[in-house]
């Protein structure tokens, strides 16, 4: 019999039989291992272990522990969805099924679902895996896959494997009476399928395009544990209390309007907090060197031209008409920046020249994709544009990330860091974009911080660093970004007089910290709950009487605060000072200041803080200066 040499991870070597299963090797190295494997990894291809070793070959097993292995099972288990949804509504017709985040989701024509069917799915889901149905891959020809497909009816198949070339070799996978077109690896059988629910459904167009006919997604969740979909769970459940959206509406700090989809309206509690950022990060970086611009919201179209934007951004942009001339809203302030550099001739010795904005930019992202401050079509960005000597491109970048530790420290967010390199529909030289990745990865490598490459995200003008911050439920956002720009010099034509008296090209450094000071608010709304530390809260204080007849000491407080310049307010009216607390701690305000009569004759208040409670009488004197220092250090609550 012939036999095979098999590499495995740890680079032990074992000969098998030609024509043994993966899952009898696995059974081969260990009970365990055979018993728990799902899927291997056969010479960089992802195989089923129902495949056979036919060759020499380095392999690698991957259980339920493994992301891989989770992957597969949330692909094992959407056929499993499908299968009962085949088994409970005769008639349902199948498109497509993918695994996405924390689970799966699946596509149906011609059945009208409901959340109400959701129990009823789940239980024949618990019934296909309690069958352990094995799950056979079989490969089939284009022809016959289209004649089985035309046969029962699956309109959306047939027109997948039209698509593809006359010489393809399709797989389906097969499960008791369920088969489906799948590329595969599947789990061995349905029994390996844990935990999952059905979390929700939507509309989805078919190959999203909205133009074709429109299906049911089902969304579900699936992991290895019980446990760990529980926690996950009461993770969405704590996610959804805190969704800023939800936040916003009842703290009064930003609404939306149909009239104007995706551009947010900023109340005057919205207000207050994102002033208060701009002011933070205004101080920063004067001391920074940064000297603050503002730019035109309407350019001509030839700009946009220059840049680079018509031709690579052109379908994301606002266009208007206006003296039989092109103009656009400007969906980014670069452009805008190297108008004002060029604006005069320059010397090296103005260089580095780094010049800041609080621009308001908009972007037509697809109505679909908007969400509440996170996707909008209207935002500010703080940008900013560094512009200087190749030479000086290292250290640059070191006070950029210096920045952004110190911005992001106040908050005390986590964060990693990721260098992007070109994506597919960039514009310049090879040349160019080799010179600036490298120049990126040298100022990172420089600067002794960790990072990870994420090929092929960079934007279409440069590579960039991009910081991803974690918040208190453990959810990744980006923000910041620092993109390093070899292009827009030359499409601008920027020059400095160098030391050596001739001309030069400087290299232009893009960064932005909050990103979008839109979505950072949303962010922050949903990090702190709603309760926004007392340097940033809208209202910092209320002052609450006890009864009517000490109305005017709490409003003379309150003034008293006011006049100091913090945030205060008088809560004076009849009701239970009980009432008055709790409303409060529902508006999520830090200091609840009670005064009575003790406190009126001793000049004292009775604080309470947000999430601490009766803190006791202090002298007002003695809370002014405790709150003071608080916001003068940004506290957050503890």
């Amino acid at each position: 019999m012939l036999e095979h040499q098999i590499t495995l991870k740890d680079g032990q070597q074992i000969a098998v039989e030609s024509g043994t299963t993966l899952q009898q090797l696995a059974m081969r190295l260990s009970a365990r291992l055979g018993r728990e494997a799902v899927v291997a990894k056969v010479n960089g291809h992802w195989m089923d272990l129902q495949r056979t070793v036919h060759e020499d070959a380095v392999v690698e097993f991957f259980t339920l522990a493994d992301a891989e292995g989770l992957e597969v099972m949330r692909h094992s288990a959407a056929h499993v969805m499908a299968q009962a949804v085949a088994r409970l509504f005769p008639g349902t017709k199948f498109a497509i099924g993918p695994v996405i985040e924390n689970g799966f989701y699946y596509d149906f024509a011609d059945h009208d679902f409901s959340p109400e069917e959701f129990s009823a799915i789940e239980t024949e889901m618990q019934n296909i895996i309690r069958e352990n149905l094995p799950i056979i891959r079989e490969e089939i020809s284009r022809s016959d896959a289209l004649e089985f497909f035309r046969t029962r009816g699956d309109r959306f198949k047939v027109e997948i494997i039209e698509d593809l070339p006359a010489d393809t070799t399709l797989t389906l996978y097969r499960q008791g009476e369920f088969v489906d077109l799948c590329r595969g690896p599947h789990l061995p059988s349905t029994g390996y399928i844990k935990a999952f629910k059905i979390m929700s459904l939507a509309g989805a167009y078919w190959r999203g395009d909205s133009q074709r006919e429109m299906l049911t997604r089902l969304y579900a969740v699936a992991f290895a544990k019980k446990s760990q979909l529980e926690d996950h769970l009461k993770f969405l459940e704590e996610a959804k209390q805190r969704d800023h959206r939800k936040l916003g509406k009842e703290l009064e700090l930003f609404m939306f309007s149909e009239d104007a989809p995706g551009m947010p309206f900023y109340l005057p509690n919205g207000l207050v907090i994102r002033n208060e950022l701009e002011i933070f990060e205004r101080r920063l970086q004067v001391e920074a060197g940064y000297q603050e611009v503002r730019t035109p919201t309407l350019m001509n179209q030839r700009l946009w031209v220059e840049s680079g934007h018509w031709d690579h951004y052109k379908e994301n942009m606002y266009v208007s008409e206006a003296d039989d001339e092109l103009y656009a809203l400007k969906p980014m302030n670069c452009p805008g920046h190297m108008l004002i550099y060029r604006n005069k001739l320059r010397s090296y010795r103005e260089l580095p020249l780094r010049i800041a904005e609080y621009g308001h930019v908009h972007r037509h992202e697809l109505r679909g994709t908007l969400g509440g401050m996170m996707r909008v079509r209207a935002f500010t960005q703080d940008d900013a544009h560094i512009f200087c000597q190749p030479n000086q491109i290292g250290r640059e970048i070191e006070n950029v990330l210096e920045l952004v530790s110190k911005i992001y420290g106040v908050f005390e967010f986590p964060y990693h860091i990721e260098l992007s390199t070109r994506p597919e529909n960039s514009m310049g030289s090879d040349e160019l974009w080799t010179e600036a990745e490298s120049a990126l990865q040298a100022a990172l490598d420089g600067a002794g911080v960790e990072y990870r490459i994420n090929p092929g995200d960079g934007a279409f003008y440069g590579p960039k660093i991009d910081f991803h911050i974690r918040d208190a439920i453990g959810r990744t956002w980006q923000c910041a970004t620092v993109q390093l720009d070899f292009q827009l010099p030359v499409r601008f034509d920027l020059e400095y007089v160098g030391e050596d008296g001739k001309m030069h090209r400087p290299v232009v450094i893009h960064r932005a910290i909050f990103g979008s000071i839109d979505r950072f608010l949303g962010i922050l709304t949903e990090h702190f709950s709603g309760a926004f530390p007392a340097w940033l809260a809208p209202v910092q204080v209320r002052v609450a009487s006890v009864a009517e007849e000490f109305s005017g000491y709490a409003q003379e407080t309150a003034e008293f605060l006011s006049q100091r310049g913090f945030r205060a307010e008088a809560d004076v009216r009849p009701e239970k000072i009980g009432y008055k607390i709790r409303e409060a701690q529902v508006r999520k305000i830090p200091y609840t200041l009670v005064v009575g009569e003790k406190e009126r004759d001793n000049g004292s208040v009775s604080v309470r803080r947000y999430g601490k409670g009766d803190m006791g009488p202090l002298q007002l004197s003695e809370f002014t200066e405790m709150l003071a220092q608080e916001i003068a250090e940004k506290k957050l609550l503890v």
